[in-house]
């Protein structure tokens, strides 16, 4: 009875735990907790399963947008590199020719500067001999002016005097031996002495006197003529000599610049190659870190498409495992245990959006010479020889000579005016002509540095907005990347603390499980006393719970316990790699962002230079043109007396040199040239 007593209390005390248990249970229990994160991670993971891949469709879009266009940029890159790199040989080509050209053009002044110095020193020799031989004429002609006048005066006085004067004439070296010997004869000769009349006397000498004095003449206008000649061949060569100068300084001035110009050309054309090579370096270099980005979003984007695939599958047989766990548990054979909850594993790290994109008392002689001159007066058309003619036949003898003579010195002083106004306005108009030149091809010049300079400056204008707005992508791109980045931490923090949660909650029905059939097996042990009265048989066996069903929902719990540790284990992985990930974009990103930032800055600079020089180059043009606008009126000034003279300077000078040539052939007839020499 005690015995049978003992084990009914004991299936009582089971009984009553058990309904406690079931009681407790039906409030909350951890494994209905467990069950309920199941079903709510099921469905967690199925929204993000379908997010994944609506996000995993944007990152490919913009991978594939994102491909297309750095492989664009780069191509453009490449073909500005080719460009930039045959700039460079060209440039190169034509500062090595520029260098040849300039020294040819110093060589060619060196030598014209050469002629310029030997044309001076033969210059000067000859004008040291003009000098000294135009003074031994002018020393000549004025001797002999006096020795005639003291020979006429002699003749008129009767008596010699101091013939001095003429006696002179035998020191002077133009005079001819021949000359020389008359003079000296005639001074040899003395009158006769001891006669009283002096009329014969004074016939005697005078008609001997009246010889030397014709002779005397003869050679004072030949001195003259020949002077004359000295003076016109003088005046030639000095102008032939400023021609040359002139000429050999027009091309030194040439020379010079074109070396300037070339020179200064050479100076823009390695300018243009420092430039060049500049943008080839930040071309280069912009190229090199789209490929680097594009070689990295290309095996990230692979890298997350492989990922994608992996994970989808993943999520669906996670997905699958826990339909098939939440099944198994809410089974009857587990009936009245809490639901248990299964997360999904953790989703990996979502790429980043990327972005980028890379940027101067008439007698017969007298009638002779009117006739003479007329017929020429009309030959020439010469008004000037006319009005002589007229004169001639009019005009005492002396005063007709003298005329002549005054008019002969008038024309020939003319002739003189004319050629140094000749000289003048060849000059001028060669300056004029020159600095018309030189302005016009400046002016051309920088209409044309205007022109590059613009197109320059709207270029840099366009790659500086491109590169801004690259940046801003990259700045927008680095944004969305951190947000991303942001909301993924956050959501694999909360999956670590819901696993670390559910493994807790694993672990709490399983001991619960455990400890229950643990005390179950000990519970209902029967006690035995062979010296008590046989009681009914009743139970032949302990009763130890159902410890084949314990077996399979313990198994169970354990399996979901070491998915829960999976899942943080994994989640942690994923995490860290995420954040390597990012950080690697965030980097390549950064440094993309700091190379298109200089990027900007050099062109923002070199785009201030230029404008800069376009002002200058505009102000250039301004003053250049007031210069050449200047320049051409002056022309215009010189036409009416230097061009547009209607008669040329050669017509003029051989016109007057035949009306001067007739007013000595009319005053050599005036002298008797062409009558019989006296005997």
């Amino acid at each position: 009875m005690q015995r049978m007593a003992r084990s009914a209390a004991a299936v009582c005390l089971l009984a009553l735990c058990g309904g406690a248990w079931t009681a407790q249970g039906a409030e909350v229990t951890p494994v209905q907790k467990v069950i309920q994160l199941m079903e709510d991670m099921l469905a967690k993971g199925k929204a993000e399963k379908h997010d994944e891949q609506v996000q995993f469709a944007a990152y490919k879009q913009f991978c594939d947008d994102t491909i297309v266009e750095k492989k664009r940029a780069i191509a453009e890159a490449n073909e500005k590199i080719e460009v930039l790199k045959a700039d460079i040989e060209k440039y190169m080509a034509t500062a090595a020719r520029l260098t040849r050209e300039i020294a040819a053009h110093d060589e060619d002044i060196s030598v014209w500067k050469g002629d310029q110095n030997a044309a001076s020193k033969v210059r000067e020799i000859e004008n040291a001999d003009y000098d000294a031989m135009h003074k031994d004429y002018s020393e000549s002609i004025d001797a002999l002016q006096r020795a005639i006048a003291v020979l006429k005066k002699e003749a008129y006085d009767r008596k010699q005097s101091s013939l001095a004067q003429v006696s002179n004439l035998q020191s002077l070296t133009l005079i001819p031996p021949e000359a020389k010997k008359a003079i000296d004869a005639f001074l040899l000769q003395e009158p006769t002495e001891g006669l009283d009349v002096s009329a014969p006397e004074a016939y005697g000498y005078e008609f001997q006197s009246h010889g030397i004095i014709e002779m005397l003449e003869k050679l004072l206008d030949k001195f003259i003529a020949e002077r004359t000649d000295l003076e016109k061949t003088e005046m030639n060569s000095k102008h032939a000599f400023d021609m040359l100068m002139q000429d050999l300084t027009a091309q030194i001035d040439q020379a010079t610049q074109d070396r300037g110009e070339k020179a200064e050309l050479k100076a823009k054309t390695l300018q243009a190659k420092a430039d060049a090579l500049g943008d080839l370096e930040d071309t280069t270099s912009t190229r090199d870190a789209d490929q680097k980005y594009l070689d990295d979003l290309t095996a990230t984007c692979e890298q997350k498409a492989s990922d994608f695939e992996s994970r989808q599958q993943l999520r669906a047989e996670e997905i699958e495992a826990i339909e098939k766990a939440i099944e198994i548990i809410s089974s009857s054979s587990v009936k009245g245990h809490a639901e248990t909850y299964l997360p999904t594993l953790v989703q990996n790290h979502k790429g980043s959006a990327l972005a980028a994109l890379r940027s101067a008392t008439v007698t017969q002689a007298q009638s002779r010479v009117a006739d003479y001159l007329r017929h020429r007066a009309a030959e020439l058309g010469s008004r000037v020889l006319s009005t002589v003619a007229d004169r001639v036949a009019a005009d005492p003898f002396t005063k007709v000579k003298k005329m002549i003579k005054d008019l002969i010195v008038r024309l020939m002083e003319e002739a003189n005016e004319e050629a140094e106004h000749k000289g003048w306005c060849d000059t001028e108009l060669s300056t004029n002509e020159q600095t018309r030149k030189e302005k016009t091809s400046a002016v051309e010049m920088l209409h044309a540095e205007i022109d590059e300079l613009e197109a320059s400056i709207a270029k840099l204008t366009e790659d500086i907005s491109e590169l801004t707005k690259a940046v801003a992508a990259l700045d927008a791109a680095m944004a969305e990347a951190t947000k991303l980045r942001q909301e993924e931490k956050a959501k694999n923090m909360q999956t670590i603390s819901d696993a670390q949660e559910a493994q807790t909650a694993v672990a709490q029905a399983l001991t619960i499980l455990k400890e229950f059939y643990a005390k179950a097996a000990d519970a209902t042990a029967l006690l035995q006393n062979g010296q008590q009265p046989v009681a009914p048989e009743i139970f032949d066996s302990p009763y130890k719970g159902m410890q084949a069903e314990n077996g399979g929902v313990v198994g169970m719990l354990e399996v979901i316990e070491s998915d829960f540790a999976r899942l943080e284990a994994d989640t942690k992985a994923g995490e860290v790699t995420a954040q390597k990930e990012y950080d690697t974009f965030m980097t390549d990103s950064k440094v993309d962002k700091e190379s298109k930032t200089k990027d900007i800055e050099h062109k923002t600079a070199k785009k201030q230079d230029e404008s800069q020089a376009l002002t200058v180059k505009e102000e250039d043009l301004e003053g250049t043109q007031k210069e050449l606008d200047a320049a051409l009126a002056y022309f215009d000034k010189l036409k009416p007396s230097c061009v547009d003279a209607g008669v040329s300077y050669d017509d003029r000078v051989a016109r007057r040199k035949e009306e001067i040539e007739s007013l000595q052939e009319a005053l050599r007839i005036l002298n008797g040239e062409d009558l019989a020499e006296p005997r």
